[in-house]
């Protein structure tokens, strides 16, 4: 169980726009064990989400309200909230700025909050609020602070100035799955966040022992990233691929194995149009500069680099896959699969998903825990890694430095 308390409440930020557009987001809202009702002269709000994220709390005046920020979330089902309260008069939610979405709660009069915490149970997000009638100057007082320094997360592309992509060391970005409030899938006090840092920090270290590697991590640590950001890393460090490794569990029925995803036909329009919304315009495409596009435009550009991008990712798949099977490991039955995923949408980078195996099976969990099993598996995604660059290097006949 995981609680974020009262230090987060209060904080401003300006402005409010219920923008009707769709969210990729990494936490879902569900009316089921949800509920905003008037109890004993205030209100008791719980509000019920897929899985944790960043959050902030603040309270705004004419007329009162409080706004519920968060990061990566998606408020559909919104309307179907069982709501029995004559203090909250309204609800309203909608994206606010990439990335975050806000809800906004109005009030007949203005409320206090006394309690506000996130609790983490069974992988669902549950975030328990209390409020209670307040003095008006205080309301206003707290109401008007300013925003903190640096609430915003950091810009994630932090890094030195690269020669062209195609040139110098061949640039692998690893993206260990979840990580900070977002635990993952989680069986015998084993989490999938601490696992994939383990296992992409081992997997790092294997690459650059070998040499004509560089390597870049989405973190370093246990913390949160949002989904757009490893994308946005990826795009900062020019990379030539990007992996995102993860461990599943499934609450029913039995499997095991290795699985490598790549993005789906089905899922093609659907990226185009959310990153041409969500994301700066200089961070879409490298070397082409979309500022001053229309997202028709950058749409088209986009589909153009996926053109040249599909028949590679197939040939990695393909490779990583050969190179696991080669080692001896065992992979899911249908170890090639495709999905919606958002970090495998950036349209010019190579990109494919790795569940390296599932948490809920007893076999591979301690696999995944061993490591020499873990070693084993490193070696097979460096062979195949290394393959499918000789195979593109041959087919474009370019030959890296």
């Amino acid at each position: 169980m995981r609680a974020i308390g009262l230090g987060l409440i209060v904080w401003a930020m300006a402005g409010f726009a219920a923008l009707a557009q769709d969210l990729s987001g990494l936490a879902r809202f569900s009316a089921e064990g949800s509920e905003i009702s008037d109890q004993r002269g205030g209100v008791d709000i719980r509000l019920t989400l897929s899985q944790p994220v960043p959050w902030r709390l603040r309270l705004l005046a004419d007329p009162p309200r409080l706004v519920l920020d968060m990061r990566e979330a998606d408020w559909t089902g919104l309307p179907a909230l069982p709501r029995d309260s004559a203090l909250i008069t309204d609800l309203r939610a909608g994206v606010f700025r990439p990335g975050w979405s806000r809800l906004v709660m109005e009030m007949s009069a203005p409320l206090l909050v006394q309690r506000a915490e996130m609790e983490t149970t069974e992988g669902l997000a549950r975030i328990t609020l209390r409020l209670a009638p307040g003095d008006a100057a205080e309301f206003a007082e707290r109401a008007a602070l300013p925003d903190p320094p640096g609430w915003a997360l950091p810009d994630p592309a932090d890094l030195p100035i690269l020669a062209p992509r195609g040139s110098g060391p061949f640039r692998v970005v690893l993206d260990p799955g979840h990580g900070g409030l977002d635990p993952g899938a989680e069986r015998d006090g084993v989490t999938e966040a601490d696992l994939m840092l383990t296992f992409a920090r081992e997997f790092k270290e294997e690459l650059l022992r070998q040499g004509g590697f560089s390597v870049v991590l989405t973190r370093e640590e246990d913390v949160f990233v949002p989904l757009e950001t490893r994308i946005s890393i990826a795009r900062a460090a020019q990379a030539d691929l990007f992996l995102s490794l993860h461990a599943d569990a499934l609450a029913e029925g039995q499997a095991s194995g290795a699985t490598i995803y790549i993005l789906s036909e089905e899922a093609v329009d659907r990226a185009a149009a959310a990153l041409a919304e969500r994301h700066d315009r200089d961070d879409l495409l490298a070397g082409i500069d979309l500022t001053d596009q229309d997202d028709l435009v950058a749409r088209v550009l986009m589909d153009m680099a996926r053109t040249e991008t599909t028949p590679k990712v197939a040939r990695l798949a393909e490779s990583l896959k050969s190179s696991i099977q080669a080692q001896g490991l065992r992979m899911h039955r249908q170890p090639l699969q495709s999905g919606g995923f958002s970090v495998l949408k950036s349209p010019d980078i190579p990109s494919a998903l790795i569940e390296l195996g599932f948490l809920s099976s007893p076999n591979d969990l301690a696999q995944l825990t061993d490591p020499e099993w873990r070693a084993r598996m490193v070696q097979a995604l460096r062979e195949g890694i290394e393959n499918w660059a000789a195979e593109e290097a041959a087919l474009s006949g370019i030959r890296r430095p």
